[in-house]
């Protein structure tokens, strides 16, 4: 019987189909055709209005069957937890069409997974695949650094002992030399399982990010503890991914190689080798729904999916993205700045800060918003004023007391503010000309989240909201 609150026992679910004659079930398969839309994706709107991508049975059968093969998962030995929005097309592929296809097992998470018990799931499904967008990653990072950081004497060494092992190992192996020293089986035992035991990975063989670039501590942090985290590039539009790492193509920051049986075109490349994305497949989807005129401009006469995407392929042809066309900014000098480059670095030169989003297009210097990383409201996913450990650790550091947000911002403390501009200084020393430095740089007084706005729901960072939300600490900077 229905509950009140929509929950069927599985006994009941399957009697629903109960008053339906199997031929009507039989008229209904008959007419589905493998040309015909299956699903709607909306588009995230990080760039625009939402736009409904139609994906056809054969795109999303197609797919299915070859993010399987690619990523070596065997019939029936799979397990996933499914905590990320299915309303996405990497969770859905994940998480619903590759088990189907392969006959694996899908836990479904509980709802307030991304506000802390996603750690109590794994530890109890013990999942064989793992997707994750970079701040759960960065998350899980935060998490194992705290723990360990509390360790003493012995533990702590063997630790630290373990990650030099581990990289080194891992390193080799991501150039095709494999070599266990009875180090590295040491470190296995001793610190590697136990780690991944804590989290709920030990039975995991496959660990992949999406969605964003992940950043380079975070990469090297897992590949030091024996997880080396695959990032894979794809889009809606290309019914998930394009391209995936696994164990045997795996370069840090890399987004893998090509999938089996599509192609790549790099269009209008320049002097580095860098240019647009363009796909093609079986994977491509059939159309925006109803509106032509974006599928034509986003299909090419030849079939090509032009993805408004930058990226360059080395000599073994790992694919990296580097950018996105409609988020370079374009000062009022006529400087092109790609922004995830400087963001990306700005991150990795301050380790206080969470988010930076670089400003000034159509401007004429470039400016930053920057947040501090803060701990978050586990019931509501709302940033909190009080900062989190890694941020409290680097305040320390310096010799600041500081422990919220509105103590370092509303007294401007000198020793975080020089710390940051230090940092600011050391990205500026790697800008390619004096247009390409940050001038000015504001810290928001709120971290981005999904429950403020400023993300979308698999964490992307939605610009235009943004430069709207705080538009009066932009205007400020530039008056």
């Amino acid at each position: 019987m229905k509950k009140n609150n929509n929950l069927y026992s599985w006994d009941d679910f399957m009697e629903l189909g109960g008053s339906i004659p199997d031929t009507q079930l039989e008229q209904v398969i008959e007419n589905q055709k493998a040309n015909q839309c299956a699903v709607l994706i909306y588009t995230s709107g990080t760039i625009g209005i939402p736009k409904g991508v139609m994906l056809s049975h054969d795109n999303i059968t197609w797919m299915a069957g070859a993010v399987a093969k690619d990523f070596k998962l065997t019939e029936k030995h799979e397990t996933v937890v499914s905590y990320l929005p299915l309303s996405h097309i990497a969770a859905q592929m994940m998480d619903i069409w590759v088990p189907i296809k392969i006959g694996a097992l899908t836990y479904f998470a509980q709802a307030d997974a991304l506000k802390g018990t996603l750690t109590s799931t794994l530890k109890e499904v013990k999942p064989t695949v793992f997707i994750g967008v970079p701040q759960i990653w960065e998350k899980i990072h935060e998490t194992v650094k705290k723990n360990s950081a509390k360790s003493t004497g012995l533990k702590k060494k063997a630790f630290v002992w373990a990650r030099n092992i581990g990289f080194k190992v891992n390193s080799k192996k991501m150039l095709g030399k494999y070599n266990t020293p009875v180090s590295y089986r040491m470190a296995k035992t001793l610190v590697f399982s136990k780690v991944k035991t804590s989290l709920g990975l030990d039975h995991c063989h496959t660990f992949i990010s999406g969605a964003a670039p992940l950043n380079q501590e975070t990469a090297e942090f897992f590949l030091s503890l024996d997880i080396p985290i695959g990032e894979l590039y794809g889009l809606s539009e290309s019914s998930g991914p394009h391209t995936i790492s696994n164990q045997n193509n795996y370069r840090l920051l890399s987004c893998g190689k090509i999938l089996t049986g599509c192609k790549n075109m790099l269009f209008q490349q320049n002097k580095d080798g860098i240019g647009e994305l363009c796909l093609w497949g079986r994977h491509i989807f059939m159309g925006y729904l109803e509106s032509e005129t974006e599928t034509t401009e986003a299909i090419d006469d030849e079939g090509w999916l032009h993805s408004g995407d930058l990226g360059q392929l080395d000599s073994l042809d790992f694919l990296y993205v580097t950018g996105r066309i409609k988020e370079i900014l374009i000062t009022a000098g006529g400087e092109n700045v790609p922004p995830i480059p400087v963001e990306t670095l700005v991150k990795k030169k301050i380790p206080i800060i969470s988010n930076a989003m670089l400003v000034g297009d159509k401007l004429k210097f470039l400016s930053m918003l920057l947040t501090l990383k803060c701990e978050m409201n586990q019931m509501s996913g709302e940033p909190l004023d009080k900062l989190n450990f890694e941020a409290i650790n680097f305040c320390r550091g310096l010799g600041s007391q500081a422990s919220t947000v509105t103590e370092i911002v509303k007294q401007q403390d000198p020793l975080v503010y020089k710390a940051i501009q230090q940092g600011i200084n050391a990205v500026n020393q790697e800008a390619m000309n004096n247009a390409q430095k940050i001038q000015k740089w504001v810290i928001l007084e709120k971290d981005f989240s999904i429950y403020g706005g400023e993300l979308g729901p698999m964490m992307k960072l939605k610009r235009h909201f943004v430069a709207q939300k705080y538009k009066k600490q932009i205007d400020h900077m530039y008056h």
